[in-house]
């Protein structure tokens, strides 16, 4: 069978591009077309859900196999960490840039992940460079590395002081979610 076709349960084939239709991201797809659009009838609904179908057959996306199933307790730690940090970052940056006739000196730190997580490689990127003082200027995935550029590094101690904060991140995201166990419907359909 040519690897553009697939079986389905009832043992008709069906073309691989079909795949990329999944409901989430239809829907999402329709809910930003409204919201672009600031229109949210009916009519608005249907034609935003026609350009969601027709996207994502032109440009399909590999399909969504998370199975992570959030802590309650990990992920409130997870985001109040991340909203001290915030704060505390932004005083700390204010600070650096209102102090005058001081020379800055910024980094490009190197940062390797302990987990192969996709997901997680993506919210720690995206939640590091949220936090003032630093921003992803790379994500490699194929070695789950980031490179991030950080303000105001005055020493080597600093940059493994940063290090170290994104990977105490990493921890956070990864107990504010747990995988959860593979069904066998799931499985079969991702087949």
């Amino acid at each position: 069978m040519s690897p553009e076709l697939r079986t389905r349960r009832d043992g008709s084939v069906r073309p691989a591009r079909y795949r990329s239709l999944q409901w989430p991201v239809l829907i999402w797809l329709t809910l930003v077309w409204m919201a672009l659009w600031r229109s949210f009838n009916w009519g608005n609904a249907l034609l935003g859900l026609a350009v969601a179908v027709l996207v994502c057959l032109v440009f399909p996306l590999p399909p969504l196999r998370m199975r992570l199933v959030p802590r309650p307790l990990g992920l409130a730690w997870l985001l109040l960490k991340f909203a001290w940090d915030v704060v505390v970052s932004s005083f700390q940056v204010a600070a650096v840039v209102l102090r005058p006739r001081r020379q800055l000196r910024n980094a490009v730190v190197q940062v390797d992940l302990t987990t192969p997580s996709d997901f997680v490689l993506t919210v720690v990127a995206e939640m590091t460079s949220l936090i003032p003082g630093s921003i992803v200027v790379e994500a490699r995935r194929s070695t789950h590395t980031l490179f991030l550029h950080v303000l105001n590094v005055r020493s080597t101690a600093d940059v493994e002081k940063f290090r170290r904060a994104v990977l105490a991140q990493e921890q956070r995201v990864l107990r504010a979610f747990r995988n959860a166990p593979p069904s066998t419907e799931t499985e079969e359909a991702h087949r």
